[in-house]
């Protein structure tokens, strides 16, 4: 079926409106200029060019050489670093810029114009630029301006080309040309407010009748495609034309539409319908089936062709379960900020994405959210080849949004350029209008309700989550999708529960979501601190420093702390993972949640140093686990388990639901689960099989469960749990921690004491004090089980530790078994305890049994539990609590009887000596 429609309905007009020529689309009948290499510039920092008539001057005037593509900062122009690493907020906010400008910078190269371009039409190509473009040809001005901080800066040349050399000066002003907030496209956070031009610069040559650009809407249920082309005739008469239409998948061809056409001067919309013939193959994650359309316009000398990428995708929702052609799906995505710490700005090439793209699927995830800004072609190419669903998002993170018509207006323009250059890629899946917007609105709805109107390709969101008053908490009328931290019914994310609950694992978020009419991805999950990794300093080799990062270095240098600053990261990690694994898998084990937005797989070098990922700002891994064991928890299918608590005593069951996550591309017949229980060096404890299961697609709760008694347990043990699906590569597991129901009565030969002056006594008469004083009567940091969130400097005014860093040889820990991390079996005491000050009490690193990695802003010493000589006797003391209700919190009970043990041994033997006046120090003395 065929229909060439010569309307112009007020979709198309809109559609017209946004229309230019898109990247996705290669060209035959065109001829390129490549104007890469060296070019005159000049900077103006003034900004009196234009009144001065630089667009006059000779390329004399023009004083410095600078290569495009590149930045003014890659070419080493603009004020130089005065900055210098020490550990104070400024510093510490985010990479810093070696030469920075922000300003207007003129840009100047002669150019040649071609016989053969005769009579043909001219554009200048700049791919990307931050922020305002202006072009002068032999000093005369083209009339356009490029304002777009998302799509490519292209202008209409054709006027002022003949064949022969022209002078092409352009002036760059990355100056603030509007008010959008804080987003990534325009920051100092991740990208750099560059001056430049980066990826393509061409002069392009098209002869007088071509097509300007192609959109593609897939018919699934047809078998066809829409194929609206807009076609300019610029030879200023009407005439007769034809139009070829191919789609292409491999072999298979469509039918080929051969189309004639009666073309009027100037701009033509054509909408035609083409069939696909056979079986449509639809484009996912795991079968990124792609289509190329061939067009090819012919008039009377010419013919100009394209070719444009497609693909059929079809993306629903059924109440809030999301859909991808028609089959659960559920989002593992993390964020991209412009993070790009080498040059500051992002890849143009596909190759310069391909680590990008392969480190998120090496890490289990399908899914990339580009916060506030929109990534260049290259990236949408590498995504519909990897099969990738991309949340884009306008250049906005603002606070008064729809009260700014300047700003508003652009962000409209903004839309309509990125529909035009990026429209057709089947990876462009969602779109938000911004970051935590806030202000107006029923103006974001207005302008979702009028994209939807333009391009239904793709589901929108008003905002990824607002603080906005009133709003935030569930979805606007307009949302295709909701994201968001809480719901007016609770949290979706661990930042409130973590820290505040008790550890337990059949939770999730039903509560939270009941109800919601449309799916739900949960925002920015985890922004658990990790301690950065000073050994990351000698990667910074472009042109951002890291300041942070050396400050930090130097601060632990002067403190005689350098040897610990590996550990400390890796100790905060390890916590960090974990947090991460049980965000995921409550996210997971909620049946109306349809996927989760990490911050952040990878760093966030910015906002105060928020340095919140598994891997570094690089996509590099900081060795805290590897990809096989993150996707074991992140992946399209994730067996899962239920069970009410990380800590039990060998009288008691174990008891654990079975689920399985099964997003993949099939259910799973007849399968074989497997499940096992291990204890000190693999020893098998319990297993079992559940054959015969059919695991449909979302969330499968198995009929059977595991149950077992834990009497085998003879001695505190780290049990290891794991599930598999037999001939799989799908397994997961889980850590539970086993301890005796009864231990041994303390030795005569140790004092246990809640009370200084017991301690004291107890000491002068050269006796072994453990030293266990109430929470509430210690100098110090209160207490906590998870890290510093996002960043100690971003949120100055949270509880600033970053897990614990423990020794687990050490025999302080023989009857306790540990990793040299926080594990969940820490929370009990992490909660129920203060934080030591060691270099307020004069006590030196020796004395740590167990250290309080404090955060990187601060870098003092604290522990938890320290060992001392005082007086004529030997002192252990621990601020967490190991006395109050002892008999019903048996993870205290098992640290006071391996602590007691060790004082007990010979092993215990302090070095570092307290003296009376700093131990006087440690009680928190009551308000008179």
């Amino acid at each position: 079926m065929k229909k060439i429609l010569f309307t112009c309905l007020f979709q198309l007009i809109l559609i017209s409106g946004m229309l230019g020529q898109e990247k996705n689309t290669t060209a035959t009948g065109e001829e390129v200029i490549n104007l890469a290499g060296a070019w005159s510039f000049r900077i103006d920092s003034l900004k009196t060019g234009e009144q001065e008539k630089w667009y006059n001057k000779p390329a004399l005037f023009f004083n410095q050489k600078i290569k495009l593509p590149g930045t003014t900062d890659d070419a080493g122009f603009g004020n130089p670093l005065q900055l210098k690493p020490v550990l104070k907020r400024e510093v510490m906010l985010h990479l810093w810029r070696k030469f920075s400008y922000v300003g207007a910078a003129w840009y100047q190269k002669e150019v040649i114009i071609p016989a053969s371009w005769n009579n043909r039409q001219v554009s200048l190509l700049l791919e990307r630029v931050i922020w305002q473009t202006d072009v002068w040809v032999d000093g005369k001005k083209v009339n356009t301006q490029g304002e777009s901080l998302s799509a490519p800066h292209d202008f209409d040349l054709s006027p002022f080309f003949k064949p022969g050399k022209h002078t092409l000066t352009v002036k760059i002003d990355n100056s603030k040309k509007f008010d959008i907030g804080d987003g990534h496209a325009y920051s100092a956070e991740t990208q750099i407010i560059w001056n430049g031009v980066i990826g393509k610069i061409q002069l392009v040559s098209k002869p007088g009748v071509y097509l300007k650009n192609t959109q593609v809407f897939t018919e699934e249920k047809l078998n066809r495609i829409k194929v609206v082309s807009e076609i300019d005739n610029k030879l200023g008469k009407n005439l007769r034309s034809a139009l070829s239409l191919t789609a292409v998948n491999g072999e298979t061809k469509s039918e080929k539409s051969n189309i004639p056409l009666s073309l009027k001067a100037g701009e033509n919309i054509i909408v035609s319908y083409i069939d696909i013939k056979g079986p449509i193959k639809k484009w996912d994650e795991f079968n990124p089936a792609l289509y190329n359309l061939h067009a090819s316009i012919k008039s009377a000398n010419s013919t100009h062709s394209t070719t444009t990428r497609f693909a059929f995708r079809t993306l629903s929702s059924k109440g809030p379960q999301l859909l991808i052609n028609n089959r659960p799906l559920f989002l593992r995505g993390t964020l991209e900020c412009n993070i790009f710490p080498l040059t500051g700005y992002p890849p143009m090439e596909k190759e310069g994405w391909r680590k990008v793209f392969e480190s998120a699927k090496n890490y289990g995830l399908n899914h990339l959210r580009f916060h506030s800004w929109c990534p260049p072609e290259a990236a949408f190419e590498m995504a519909d080849e990897m099969g990738f669903y991309l949340q884009v998002e306008l250049p906005a993170w603002s606070l008064k949004i729809g009260t700014d018509k300047l700003a508003d207006d652009f962000f409209d323009r903004e839309a309509g350029r990125m529909i035009r250059y990026y429209g057709n890629h089947p990876s462009f899946c969602f779109w938000s209008m911004g970051n935590e917007m806030q202000g107006n609105m029923k103006w974001l709805s207005d302008v979702v309700i009028k994209l939807k109107s333009v391009d239904n390709r793709r589901m929108y969101t008003t905002t990824s989550y607002t603080f906005e008053k009133g709003f935030g908490d569930w979805p606007l009328a307009a949302d295709d999708y909701f994201i968001t931290q809480r719901t007016k019914k609770g949290w979706v994310r661990g930042q409130g529960i973590f820290d505040v609950e008790a550890p337990s694992f059949n939770k999730d978020y039903t509560k939270s979501v009941d109800s919601l009419p449309v799916p739900l991805i949960t925002h920015e999950i985890g922004q658990y601190a990790v301690y950065p990794n000073i050994n990351e300093i000698a990667k910074y080799t472009g042109v951002l420093a890291p300041l942070n990062f050396t400050a930090i270095k130097d601060d632990l240098a002067r403190k005689n702390m350098t040897a610990f600053a590996s550990d400390f990261t890796n100790a905060s990690g390890k916590l960090a993972v974990l947090l991460y694994k049980e965000e995921i898998e409550r996210a997971l084990k909620t049946k109306n949640v349809s996927g989760f937005q990490l911050l952040d797989l990878h760093d966030f070098p910015g906002q105060g140093t928020a340095l919140v990922g598994v891997l570094d700002a690089f996509w590099d891994s900081k060795g805290l686990i590897k990809p096989v064991d993150f996707r074991k928890f992140c992946a399209p299918v994730v067996p899962l388990i239920r069970f009410e608590k990380a800590t039990y005593t060998n009288n008691e069951v174990f008891k654990a639901q079975i689920e399985v996550a099964n997003y993949g591309a099939i259910p799973l017949k007849n399968a074989t689960v497997v499940w096992q229980i291990t204890g000190d060096e693999g020893v098998v404890l319990a297993s079992g099989k559940i054959s015969g299961v059919n695991i449909h697609l979302g969330n499968s709760a198995l009929a059977e469960n595991i149950s077992t008694t834990l009497t085998k347990v003879t001695s505190a043990q780290k049990l290891n749990v794991s599930v598999s699906i037999e001939n799989t590569t799908y397994q997961n597991n889980w850590s539970i921690w086993v301890y005796p129901e009864k231990v041994n009565p303390i030795p005569e030969d140790v004092v246990f004491t809640t009370d200084y002056n017991e301690a004291l006594l107890a000491l002068e008469q050269g006796k072994k004090v453990l030293l266990n004083p109430a929470k509430e009567k210690i100098n110090g940091v209160e207490g906590k089980f998870v890290q510093v969130f996002w960043s100690p400097v971003h949120f100055p005014n949270q509880p600033g530790t970053m897990g614990l860093l423990v020794d687990p040889k050490h025999p302080a820990f023989e009857n306790f078994p540990t990793d040299n991390h926080t594990d969940w079996q820490w929370w009990d005491l992490c909660k129920k305890s203060t934080t030591l000050v060691l270099d307020s009490i004069g006590l030196s690193p020796s004395a740590i049994v167990v250290r309080n990695i404090d955060n990187f802003f601060k870098n003092r010493n604290m522990s938890s539990v320290v060992e001392a000589k005082l007086g004529n006797g030997k002192l252990l003391l621990c601020t967490m609590d190991l006395h109050t209700d002892i008999n019903n919190r048996p993870v205290a009970r098992q640290l006071k009887y391996s602590l007691l043990g060790y004082i007990h041994s010979s092993k215990f033997n302090p070095v570092t000596v307290l003296d009376m006046r700093n131990f006087q120090k440690i009680e928190k003395k009551a308000k008179q």
